[in-house]
C-alpha cells in the first residue's frame, strides 16, 4: 500500500514534503541482493528545506525510552485506550505524557498525522547567546580591491541583526585584533604573523577568561532574547552588539589601509592567513564555547608566512599545481593541510562556522584550507576580485532573511539517523564532521564519514543537503515482503532567533523479494546520479583520477547488466527502461566534469567545485553534472536542446547554465547581424527581441542562485566560447565531421569520445557479461 503511494507521488513531491530523495524507493531484504543492485541504498536529505504553511510546534517532542530515544511519528502504533504508543524502531511500549490525555482516534496530535512525516519543535531550552560574526580581513590587497571590500563589509554590517555580536581581525604581515569596546581612539592588539600561537597564548595576550555569560543560568521564556555578555570585559572588548558598535566598526573599516610593509617587485606580499585564523578561533574559544559563531575570512592571495603557509614569498617559486600534488612534490602542501585541518576540527568542536571569500586572480590556498569550510559547513566563494558582482552579490545573499525577518541560517547543528534493525548506516558525504556517536545501527560498510550515526554540521541553512548511505543488515532474507523499514532523521540546531529547535523527518519504504519488479520501478536515476557523484568526488580526494573513472565505469556496466533487457552478445538488443534511460548519459557527463577531471583547473578551483557539489540538492547538482542548454532562434519559441555539438549553429543563440557559469552564446550569423546594427533598425524588431530574451532568462537564473554564477556573453569563435565547447558532447569532432554546414553543428577539436561511442562500448561490455 505504501509503495502505491510512492508511485502516485513523484520523487519531487516527496522531496518538497520531506526534503528526501532516495536512490531506491523499495529495498531488497538481504545484503547480497542489495549489493547486486550496484547503486547503494542512499538518500539526499535537506534538513531545513522550507515547507510553506508549516509552523514549528511550541513544545517538546515525545521520545522513546533510552537507549532508543526515537521520536513519536506517524508510523507508530498507538493504543488510545491505554494511552500508549509502540516505537517502530525498538518495539518498546511507551506511555503518552500527561498533556496527551485527550488523545483519541479523532483527536490526534500533529506528529501522528500522515501529512507530518516532517515536523519541527521549538525546545524549551533557554535561548542561546546572539549569533557572532567575526570578520577576518586581508589587507595585502590593492587599493581598488580594498575599497570594494570595505564597501561590501559596511553594507553587510547593516544586514546583521542589531543584537548579534560582531568583531574584526585584520592581517597582512601582522595580525591585528581590533578592540571595539574602546571608543576614545582606534585600538588593536598585534600578533606576529610568523609565529604559531597556542590557544592559551592568544587568550592570555588578549586578556580573556571564561565568561559566565557563555551559558545562561536563569530561566528564560522560549523566544526571549538573552542580554549580551558584559561589555568592555574579556571578549566583550572585541565582540560587541551591532547596535552598540556599528558606528565605530564602520569607521574602523572605512579607515583600513593597505598593509604598510613594502613588497619588492620579485616578491609576494607577506600574508599570515593561518595565524589570523588561529587568533580568530582562539578569541572565541574561551568566552563563547559551544555558541553559534561565524568566522568570515576575506583572502586576496595565498598565505606566504607563518603556520599554514601555502607558497613562499619569492615570485620565482610557483604555487603548487595538480601535477606537483600528484607527484608529491608540493613543498608546503602536507604541512599546510595538517595545520588547517587541525584548526577546522577545533572550530567544529566548538560549533563555529568558517567561511572563505577568495578575491584573487591567482590561487589563494583553497586546496589547503578546504577543511575549514568542509568540516564546519561554511561557505566558499571564489571570485577574481572583491570588485566583481560574483563576490558582492554572493556576500550579501549570505544575510538573506526568511519571511519572519530572521537570518536564513542555523548554528551548532547536529544530525542523527535512526533506523529499524534491518538497515544500517554506512556513512555520510557532506560538509560536516563525525559526532563520534556509534549507535547499534552503524554498519560495517564504510562510505564517506563513517563509523557513526551522528554528525556535527555547525552551520546549516535551507540549502544544506547531505548524502547518507545505508546497507541491509542481514546476509539472508530476514524480513517479510510487504513490511516496511524506517529511517528517522533528527536535526538539532540553534535558530537565528536564539531558539533551540529539533527538526524530525521519518520515512518508510517497503521491503520486497529480490526479484520483485518493484525494485527497478523504484529507481530514482537523478538522486542516484548525485549519490554516485558524491562518492566519486570523495574517492578522487584520495585516489588517482583514472582509478575513480574505472570504478565509475565498472559500476555503470554492472548496473546495466543487472537491469537492462538484452540478448547475450547482441548489443543491438540492449534496452533500458525509462527510469534508467538517462543514467548512462549522466555518468558520461560526470566522467568529463570538473569534479573528476582536473585538467585546465587549478587545485583551488577543483576544491571549490567539489565543495559546492557536496552541499547542493539534486536539481542543482544535476545542472553541475549535465548543464542545461536553451536555444533561441527565428523558427519557434525558446526550447531546451541537447548538450551536444550539433546544437551549435550559426543562426541561433544558446543559453548555457553550468550552475557556476551562465553563458549566452551567439552563433556566427547572429553575431554578424548584431555587429552590423540590424537590431537598431525599426524593420528588425524581431531580431532585437531575439537578442533580449536570452538576457532576461539569464537574469532569472541569477535571482536565487548561490553562489552567484559568472555571467559570460560571447560569440562563436570567440575565446570565451570555450566554456560551451568544453561542456557539449563532441558528436561532431574534427575526426567525424567531413564539412561544416548549417545543420551539421560545430566540429569540436578533441580526442574525447562522444556519447554515442560511449554508449556503443557500454552496450558491448554489458551484453558480453564482463565489467
Amino acid at each position: 500500500m505504501y509503495f502505491i503511494f510512492i508511485l502516485v507521488n513523484s520523487f519531487e513531491e516527496i522531496e518538497d514534503r520531506d526534503g528526501v530523495r532516495l536512490s531506491w524507493n523499495v529495498w531488497p531484504s538481504s545484503r547480497i541482493e542489495a549489493t547486486r543492485m550496484v547503486v547503494p541504498i542512499g538518500c539526499l536529505y535537506s534538513p531545513l528545506k522550507e515547507r510553506p504553511n508549516y509552523e514549528p510546534l511550541p513544545y517538546e517532542p515525545v521520545t522513546c525510552k533510552a537507549p532508543c530515544r526515537a521520536i513519536l511519528n506517524p508510523f507508530c502504533q498507538i493504543d488510545v485506550t491505554g494511552r500508549l504508543w509502540i516505537c517502530p524502531f525498538c518495539l518498546n511500549r511507551n506511555p503518552f505524557p500527561p498533556h496527551y490525555k485527550d488523545i483519541s482516534n479523532q483527536n490526534l496530535p500533529a506528529e501522528l498525522l500522515g501529512a507530518y512525516t516532517t515536523i519541527e519543535y521549538i525546545l524549551s531550552k533557554p535561548p542561546a547567546l546572539p549569533p557572532i560574526f567575526l570578520f577576518v580581513v586581508d589587507t595585502c590587497i590593492d587599493d581598488e580591491d580594498l575599497k570594494a571590500l570595505k564597501n561590501s563589509l559596511v553594507v553587510g554590517l547593516s544586514f546583521l541583526p542589531q543584537h548579534s555580536l560582531v568583531g574584526l581581525v585584520t592581517f597582512g604581515t601582522m595580525v591585528q585584533v581590533h578592540e571595539l569596546g574602546y571608543s576614545e581612539c582606534p585600538k588593536s592588539y598585534v600578533f606576529k604573523g610568523s609565529k604559531d600561537y597556542t590557544s592559551k597564548q592568544i587568550q592570555e595576550m588578549l586578556g580573556l577568561h571564561a565568561s559566565p555569560a557563555a551559558r545562561p543560568q536563569q530561566p528564560v521564556r522560549p523566544g526571549q532574547q538573552l542580554p549580551p555578555p558584559p561589555q568592555n570585559v574579556g571578549a566583550g572588548r572585541f565582540l560587541q552588539p551591532v547596535s552598540q558598535c556599528e558606528f565605530q566598526l564602520t569607521t574602523i573599516v572605512e579607515q583600513l589601509q593597505r598593509d604598510p610593509w613594502p613588497v619588492a617587485n620579485d616578491k609576494r606580499p607577506v600574508r599570515c592567513t593561518g595565524t589570523a585564523l588561529s587568533v580568530a578561533v582562539g578569541l572565541l574559544e574561551t568566552s563563547f564555547s559551544d555558541t553559534g559563531a561565524r568566522i568570515m575570512l576575506f583572502a586576496a592571495g595565498a598565505p606566504t608566512e607563518g603556520p599554514g603557509m601555502v607558497v613562499g614569498n619569492e615570485l620565482k617559486e610557483p604555487i603548487r599545481s595538480h601535477n606537483e600534488i600528484e607527484k608529491d612534490t608540493a613543498k608546503h602542501l602536507k604541512k599546510a593541510i595538517k595545520f588547517y585541518d587541525a584548526l577546522a576540527k577545533r572550530a567544529a568542536d566548538k560549533g563555529y562556522i568558517i567561511d572563505i571569500y577568495a578575491g584573487c586572480l591567482d590561487q589563494c590556498g583553497l586546496q589547503e584550507m578546504k577543511g575549514l569550510v568542509n568540516f564546519t559547513n561554511g561557505l566558499m566563494i571564489l571570485s577574481d576580485s572583491f570588485a566583481t558582482e560574483v563576490f558582492k552579490q554572493s556576500f550579501l545573499r549570505v544575510f538573506s532573511k526568511d519571511s519572519k525577518g530572521f537570518l536564513n541560517m542555523g548554528f551548532n547543528a547536529t544530525l542523527e539517523v535512526q533506523t529499524t534493525k534491518e538497515l544500517k548506516v554506512s556513512g555520510l558525504i557532506g560538509p560536516c564532521v563525525s559526532a563520534n556517536k556509534k549507535g547499534p545501527n552503524v554498519g560495517e560498510l564504510e562510505i564517506g564519514i563513517s563509523g557513526t550515526n551522528a554528525w556535527k554540521l555547525c552551520g546549516i541553512s535551507p540549502k544544506t543537503c547531505v548524502a547518507i548511505y545505508f546497507e541491509v543488515a542481514s546476509q539472508q532474507p530476514s524480513v517479510h515482503a510487504g513490511t516496511r523499514g524506517l529511517i528517522q532523521f533528527v536535526t538539532y540546531y540553534q535558530h537565528s532567533s536564539g531558539q533551540f529547535r529539533l527538526k524530525v523527518t521519518t520515512i518508510a519504504r517497503s521491503w520486497v523479494d529480490a526479484n520483485a519488479p518493484d525494485i527497478p520501478a523504484s529507481f530514482d536515476q537523478e538522486a542516484s546520479t548525485v549519490l554516485m557523484a558524491r562518492i566519486a568526488a570523495f574517492k578522487a580526494e584520495f585516489d588517482d583520477s583514472p582509478d575513480v573513472l574505472r570504478w565509475l565505469d565498472r559500476m555503470l556496466i554492472r548496473l546495466c547488466q543487472k537491469f537492462a533487457d538484452y540478448r547475450k552478445d547482441d548489443p543491438s538488443s540492449f534496452r533500458l527502461t525509462d527510469n534508467f534511460s538517462i543514467y548512462p548519459q549522466f555518468m558520461f557527463h560526470l566522467r568529463r566534469s570538473q569534479f573528476l577531471q582536473v585538467f585546465n583547473n587549478s587545485p583551488d578551483e577543483t576544491a571549490y567545485y567539489r565543495h559546492v557539489l557536496n552541499r547542493e540538492d539534486v536539481n542543482n547538482s544535476l545542472i553541475m553534472i549535465q548543464p542545461t542548454l536553451m536555444c533561441y532562434g527565428f523558427n519557434g519559441p525558446p526550447m531546451p536542446v541537447l548538450l551536444d555539438s550539433v546544437s551549435i549553429k550559426p543562426d541561433v543563440i544558446l543559453l548555457l547554465d553550468t550552475f557556476f557559469h551562465v553563458l549566452i552564446f551567439h552563433g556566427e550569423t547572429i553575431a554578424a547581424w548584431r555587429n552590423a546594427g540590424f537590431h537598431e533598425q525599426p524593420n528588425y524588431e524581431n531580431f532585437k527581441q531575439l537578442l533580449e530574451i536570452p538576457k532576461i532568462d539569464a537574469q532569472e537564473l541569477l535571482v536565487d542562485r548561490f553562489p552567484i554564477p559568472r555571467y559570460i556573453d560571447c560569440d562563436q569563435g570567440g575565446s570565451q566560447a570555450r566554456f560551451l565547447i568544453a561542456k557539449v558532447n563532441p558528436s561532431t569532432s574534427h575526426t567525424t565531421n567531413p564539412g561544416y554546414g548549417v545543420d551539421a553543428g560545430q566540429a569540436i577539436s578533441t580526442d574525447d569520445v562522444s556519447l554515442q561511442v560511449f554508449m556503443e562500448h557500454l552496450k558491448k561490455l554489458a551484453v558480453s557479461g564482463t565489467s
